[in-house]
């Protein structure tokens, strides 16, 4: 079989498992073994992936709850299954239920990106990239054809459909034409490359001398993306040889944890003063000078703007229902950003 199948369906039984009970790790899973062992046993058939879209599976198992629970304890059933099939199993679109209807029929789009970048010590962008996402929350009667279009496609690169995408559509015209899950999906991820600017600069300064060293780092805004910048942070790691830190800011708060991750949340920048953290670290015994440099991981939020560039054009209903309401938004935060020092 093709590797990456076995990739994907693994990301996709995280992803349904995540859904269904609101987070992932060994705790949860031991809690909820008998959902988990019925959801595999829907997934996959024979060493096939069979069923993997989350909105079927929960019409044929239902999610856990506490009423589920203490009937379990009660009855002794603890099974979740339905006795019915879904009737979408059988459909050509297996990824949206049928006979839906809405009183109010709704379609809402978001671009979630998040920027990579790495900046040497030399103050120079060595790499910026854009992930990016195009989610869609819909809720139409019946089964809707959905056209979605970019002004600017081109810019786009590793790009990853979701199944009920038809790729004819978009290979020759770059428009996006599909029947939509009910509910919130990820329609398609895509890859922004070689982006030049960055919206933020962190500019670290370390000197070291007779056993002590002092670090002073200023944070401030490189290119106004015309919307605010909040939710900043920036976190490093302390080197082992140092054996104690007194850190302060102008702004923001500072914690310096037991092992030994620096934390500096600083939230949004002010208007009369660029935040500026400083302080002294003590070197440990017969340790002159400070030979291992931490890295600078910075975090940030923007709320409406796609710093890709990337700009929708357009989203068309094939038949339009009644009372029709279409959003759309746009989200950029820090996924891997990074200032060595």
């Amino acid at each position: 079989m093709p590797p990456l199948m076995g990739i994907e369906f693994l990301c996709r039984v995280a992803d349904v498992l995540s859904d269904y009970l609101e987070g992932l790790n060994e705790d949860v899973i031991k809690d909820n073994f008998v959902i988990v062992y019925e959801l595999l046993d829907e997934m996959i058939d024979n060493g096939f992936p069979l069923t993997t879209e989350p909105n079927i599976l929960r019409e044929m198992i239902a999610p856990p709850n506490i009423v589920s629970k203490m009937l379990s304890v009660v009855t002794g059933n603890s099974s979740n299954v339905s006795d019915t099939l879904p009737g979408a199993t059988a459909s050509c679109v297996p990824w949206r239920t049928t006979d839906i209807k809405y009183a109010n029929n709704e379609v809402y789009v978001d671009l979630v990106e998040e920027m990579d970048a790495i900046i040497n010590r030399d103050g120079v962008l060595v790499k910026c990239e854009i992930y990016g996402e195009v989610q869609v929350n819909s809720h139409i009667t019946g089964v809707p054809e959905l056209t979605l279009s970019f002004a600017n496609p081109s810019i786009m690169d590793d790009v990853r459909f979701h199944p009920c995408v038809r790729f004819r559509p978009w290979e020759s015209h770059h428009i996006l034409s599909f029947v939509p899950p009910d509910g919130l999906f990820k329609l398609m991820s895509y890859r922004v490359k070689k982006l030049k600017s960055t919206p933020i600069y962190v500019k670290p300064q370390i000197t070291s001398d007779a056993g002590t060293c002092r670090i002073n780092v200023m944070v401030g805004i490189r290119n106004d993306p015309g919307k605010m910048v909040d939710s900043i942070t920036v976190q490093f790691q302390l080197p082992s040889c140092v054996l104690s830190a007194d850190v302060t800011a102008n702004h923001g708060t500072v914690t310096v944890f037991t092992n030994k991750m620096c934390n500096w949340s600083i939230d949004r920048i002010p208007k009369d003063r660029a935040p500026a953290l400083s302080g002294t670290l003590m070197l440990e015994t017969g340790l002159e000078r400070l030979h291992v440099f931490p890295t600078f991981r910075v975090g940030f939020r923007i709320q409406g703007v796609a710093l890709s560039g990337l700009q929708l054009d357009k989203l068309d209903l094939r038949v339009v229902p009644s009372r029709l309401y279409k959003g759309f938004r746009a989200l950029t935060r820090s996924g891997l950003y990074e200032v060595r020092s």
